[in-house]
């Protein structure tokens, strides 16, 4: 444990996961492991098309997600069940894996991510 207070900037991630046109995320990770992402996705994007291969091609997204949705509306899908949840502006959510997602609508979707553990980096 520190005693030392420990800031970073998306502005400036450790990693970047890069949807070319379609977004992308920003990867911060402190020293004591805590992780922080801002995913930003476009009108047109899908887990399917644009995320899957570069998770290495995963039948569905393997991550935990803990976050905040910060615009628009993201449609999450329990891949098993096919039951499908919309995410909006505002919401704080949590979403177990086995999902895949799709933006609803011609808004960019912002979101920040709390604590990713599974196959992102």
């Amino acid at each position: 444990m520190t005693n030392t207070i420990e800031t970073h900037r998306f502005e400036r991630p450790d990693d970047r996961l890069d949807m070319k046109d379609r977004g992308g995320i920003d990867i911060v990770k402190t020293s004591q492991g805590s992780t922080g992402m801002h995913a930003v996705f476009e009108p047109g994007w899908t887990w399917e098309a644009d995320e899957k291969p570069l998770l290495g091609h995963p039948d569905t997204c393997p991550m935990h997600h803990t976050g905040y949705c910060m615009s628009s509306r993201l449609v999450v899908r329990m891949v098993e069940s096919g039951a499908e949840t919309p995410i909006t502006k505002g919401d704080f959510f949590e979403i177990p894996p086995g999902h895949d997602a799709y933006v609803d609508g011609d808004e960019r979707v912002e979101m920040i991510l709390f604590e990713a553990s599974g196959a992102h980096p």
